[in-house]
């Protein structure tokens, strides 16, 4: 069977047609305009199926990618950052539209799945995929599905408490994982130490053209705590085979060297066997993911 996989993106909809061995059929990418509401995402959701199907029987399934979540109380989309989506039940909509059926899962499930199944960590039963970039989010994938959990909040690793009574997050708790080591808290903690507001690329490239500065060894110091704690943390709940590291911070190189001892360093145990795998689908782990999803998660 075939299979559509959209990510729908603030600024871009992606979509994609698979056969059922997974080689790529049709591709294509669309603006969101979302500055046009929600009706007309829908509608350009609808269309960019139909182009994708064009000449195919009719006989496939169709999963989205997107940031935010499906509601359990309401049905309707809840923290996404494309605002207009907000309260709305576009899997009810969108299925009314299409006369099938519809999964929708978060970015960070998407990747997970993706890796597992096409991506870095294929091979491995239990998985736990990370997306540390603007937020910090988490999936896990055990034998090809992902599992959402009974209040479909599994993998949710961002809003653990990392420091009781630590920085604020905007969920409202403090000390969440999200504000210690994602990209805008790292960058906040470089201009609190240093007096410069930098992009989190730059800082990472002064820091290997200049290893020795006091502040910067600190900033180094205090990252790879929080990573190390805050991985180590879901490795001594779960327990995966492999975690997998997605987002804009997977590019940094030390994360593979220095990052693993810090997990290490932290992991109830005398032995360290889980493997820590920079993914290989990049930024397309979305819309593989969502292809992938064809109504198996948990």
């Amino acid at each position: 069977m075939n299979r559509i996989g959209i990510d729908l993106g603030g600024t871009k909809i992606e979509g994609i047609l698979l056969d059922d061995e997974l080689n790529v059929l049709n591709r294509k990418r669309i603006s969101t305009d979302r500055e046009k509401g929600y009706s007309e995402i829908l509608e350009r959701i609808v269309s960019l199926i139909t182009d994708l199907t064009f000449g195919i029987e009719d006989i496939y399934t169709i999963g989205i990618c997107t940031p935010g979540a499906i509601s359990l109380k309401s049905g309707r989309l809840k923290n996404s950052n494309t605002l207009c989506l907000i309260g709305q039940p576009i899997k009810e909509d969108l299925e009314d539209r299409l006369n099938k059926k519809v999964e929708i899962e978060n970015d960070a499930n998407c990747f997970a799945l993706a890796e597992t199944m096409m991506g870095a960590s294929k091979g491995y039963n239990f998985v736990f995929g990370i997306i540390m970039g603007t937020g910090v989010g988490g999936g896990i994938v055990c034998n090809g599905i992902v599992h959402k959990g009974t209040n479909r909040i599994a993998g949710e690793w961002g809003h653990h408490c990392l420091i009781y009574n630590g920085r604020s997050c905007y969920c409202g708790k403090n000390g969440c994982t999200e504000s210690y080591i994602s990209g805008p808290a790292l960058e906040k903690r470089w201009g609190d130490l240093t007096g410069n507001i930098q992009p989190l690329k730059e800082i990472i490239t002064f820091l290997k053209e200049n290893p020795e500065v006091k502040n910067g060894k600190l900033w180094k110091s205090e990252f790879l705590e929080y990573f190390g704690q805050g991985v180590s943390n879901v490795i001594n709940i779960l327990d995966p085979d492999a975690v997998v590291l997605g987002g804009g911070l997977s590019n940094i190189p030390f994360l593979y060297t220095e990052g693993i001892q810090s997990i290490k360093d932290h992991v109830f145990s005398d032995e360290f066997e889980t493997k820590i795998l920079k993914n290989k689908l990049g930024d397309s782990s979305g819309v593989f993911g969502a292809a992938l999803l064809s109504g198996e998660t948990e």
